[in-house]
């Protein structure tokens, strides 16, 4: 056989091969739960979604949707024999896991051969541990907390209730609102929040950073994009916004008393409406530092790359 005959039989057989593995075979596995108030739901899958709502009542309901890379239902059973699939009840505890068990051997495309998506319903009072290595995380309103963590997925969080702690290595975080301490991060996307009444830490590496309101003390950053934070009332501690490649607007309440120290190393410190004694800089100039309305805790804000701009809220506004 000549090259090109041989080059052309490869490419036939490669092209058999990632047909058959590109089909789809699904499967469902559907389990329900008795629980008691405060339940805690575990959910972790290697490369599908998590998503958790709440539903009034007293039973978690899991669902497990299996994504099975495969030419035909016999292919897809002996996929299966790999897939360990745990859905179960331990006391105040559910959990839900699917991991497939690799043979250590090289993998032609993508691995594992199975995704595992799991949709669950929950009493409103439940906290979740939620994780997945390839997948969205969504959750709807709850009074617990909640922990998420995705490597490669968007996180949507609701109203939550409790603490929150959310992670992904590759896209948007947006939270509805939150009462407690929240802490959220991206490598690479953007951190959208509404409503924070605790204590907020946030930080991307590769998006803008937008908070609705805070009633309590934030700290965020982002090395490539703007960062916008409303504060309702008196600042409450020491906070701080900062970016490496674009601009910060920061809006206080008319009659909050801080320090503030500004600076810019690519634009100017703007300051819209407020009573302010200048011990360093100026307005329009590359810093500004001094009290305003008396003083009280730090607002820190800096940039690389654009303008800080501070704005005071008129009451009722």
């Amino acid at each position: 056989m000549t090259q090109l005959p041989r080059l052309l039989a490869a490419a036939g057989i490669l092209a058999v091969f990632t047909a058959s593995t590109s089909a789809k075979v699904e499967r469902v596995v559907e389990k329900s739960f008795q629980v008691d108030p405060g339940v805690h739901l575990t959910v972790s899958t290697s490369g599908g979604e998590i998503r958790v709502d709440p539903l009034a009542g007293n039973t978690v309901h899991v669902t497990a949707r299996e994504h099975i890379r495969a030419s035909s239902d016999a292919d897809a059973d002996l996929v299966l024999q790999k897939l360990n699939l745990v859905i179960e009840q331990h006391g105040s505890e559910v959990v839900a896991s699917a991991s497939f068990k690799d043979d250590g051997n090289f993998h032609f495309g993508s691995w594992p051969p199975v995704e595992v998506d799991f949709i669950v319903t929950v009493p409103p009072s439940a906290s979740v541990d939620l994780k997945t290595s390839g997948g969205d995380v969504a959750v709807g309103d709850l009074d617990g907390a909640v922990l998420a963590r995705t490597s490669g997925g968007e996180i949507k969080l609701g109203k939550m209730g409790g603490e929150v702690d959310a992670t992904t290595s590759g896209g948007n975080v947006e939270l509805a609102s939150a009462q407690e301490r929240v802490k959220l991060s991206t490598s690479g996307g953007t951190i959208s929040t509404g409503r924070l009444g605790g204590p907020a830490e946030l930080r991307t590496s590769g998006g803008d950073i937008r908070i609705e309101a805070a009633a309590d003390t934030v700290r965020a950053h982002t090395s490539g994009g703007d960062v916008r934070a409303m504060f309702e009332g008196p600042l409450k501690g020491d906070s701080s916004l900062s970016t490496s490649g674009g601009d910060i607007r920061a809006t206080v309440g008319q009659g909050a008393g801080f320090h503030l120290a500004a600076s810019t190393s690519g634009g100017d410190v703007r300051a819209d409406g407020l009573t302010i004694t200048i011990d360093h800089g100026g307005i329009g100039k590359s810093s500004l530092s001094g009290d305003v309305n008396g003083g009280g805790p730090l607002l820190e804000l800096r940039t690389s790359g654009g303008d800080v701009n501070v704005v005071s809220r008129k009451a009722g506004a």
